[in-house]
């Protein structure tokens, strides 16, 4: 089984944005204003909204709307500093959207940021359940200087699972194989549907300390696309990730229903890494006090930078 099977192809995407960013004229990943370097994120939840409706648990959602916008920003240097929300929902249910807002709220508030506006609609000839997306205002106080070379050292953040991405994939999984998200994941006490609703971590405090007091070189929020998302640092440098984390038990589970391939893994999901950030070898250890202070989830040195390019794991032969 594979993303693009379940009707999820990557390659396709990426070429459709880039159809959409030659077409507008895109040039900049930033405005300026009055002297301020100004960032904008937009992002949603995608499919894990469907779980959401089927556990009939709606309070978390929105901490991973929050999750997606913030960490966005902060690859680019920048400082998070509002958000607003888009929930458009098949019919109005005032109770659930109370649950969706408790979540946007439990977000903003670990980012540090307030919610200053947005938009619900009622779409019941578009929306099946309901969608949700919103975007992050931030200012960029500190460009990151983006000369990433060989010998620089590449630390990984620890997700929380699945994240919000490779939902579409991770459901056909187990409801081909006769579960219920209902069902108990076998290792866990929890339901299957618990465990994937997991709300995506927020690493906004530990990434702003970090960039106050050393040299990031570059930031990468492993997202959609898996570890190709980490080449997006440079394209000039190989990104060694020899000393990967183990992939949490959900995503053997996944691998193991689904007869997936390692090299579709990766390319898929996150597989234990939510963010991986370049220092300089010197800062490597002051890098990891800070991460490790602030960080619920573990931090480490998973990798180097090497003469290349692309992103390997060399422990399972892939190469992206």
């Amino acid at each position: 089984m594979s993303y693009a099977k379940a009707g999820v192809d990557i390659d396709l995407e990426e070429k459709a944005v880039d159809g959409i960013l030659s077409t507008v004229g895109y040039k900049s990943d930033k405005v300026e204003v009055n002297g301020h370097k100004i960032v904008l994120c937009t992002d949603g939840v995608g499919s894990k909204v469907i779980l959401a409706n089927e556990m009939k648990k709606w309070d978390t959602v929105g901490i991973d709307c929050i999750a997606m916008n913030v960490n966005d920003a902060l690859c680019m240097g920048a400082r998070p500093l509002a958000f607003v929300d888009y929930l458009a929902m098949e019919k109005t249910d005032a109770f659930i959207a109370r649950e969706i807002a408790k979540g946007l709220k439990k977000g903003a508030d670990m980012a540090g940021i307030p919610i200053i506006g947005g938009e619900t609609a009622t779409l019941p000839e578009i929306i099946k359940g309901f969608d949700l997306a919103g975007t992050c205002v931030a200012v960029i106080e500190k460009e990151l200087p983006k000369k990433i070379l060989p010998g620089d050292i590449i630390i990984g953040l620890r997700s929380s699972g699945l994240h919000s991405n490779g939902y579409t994939l991770a459901r056909k999984v187990f409801t081909e194989n006769g579960y219920t998200f209902h069902d108990f994941l076998p290792g866990y006490e929890k339901k299957i549907g618990e465990v994937l609703l997991t709300p995506t971590c927020i690493y906004v405090k530990e990434i702003l300390e970090l960039m106050g007091r050393i040299e990031v070189k570059g930031i990468a929020h492993v997202t959609g696309g898996g570890l190709r998302k980490v080449k997006r640092m440079s394209k000039d440098v190989c990104f060694s990730l020899e000393e990967p984390f183990e992939p949490q038990e959900i995503f053997k589970v996944i691998q193991r229903l689904g007869k997936i391939s390692d090299k579709e893994m990766y390319q898929t999901f996150n597989m234990g890494m939510g963010m991986a950030i370049v220092v300089g070898s010197d800062e490597k250890e002051d890098a990891l006090a800070i991460l490790k202070k602030y960080s619920p989830m573990e931090a480490k040195i998973v990798g180097k930078v090497k003469e290349g390019k692309g992103v390997e794991l060399p422990s399972l032969n892939l190469k992206y």
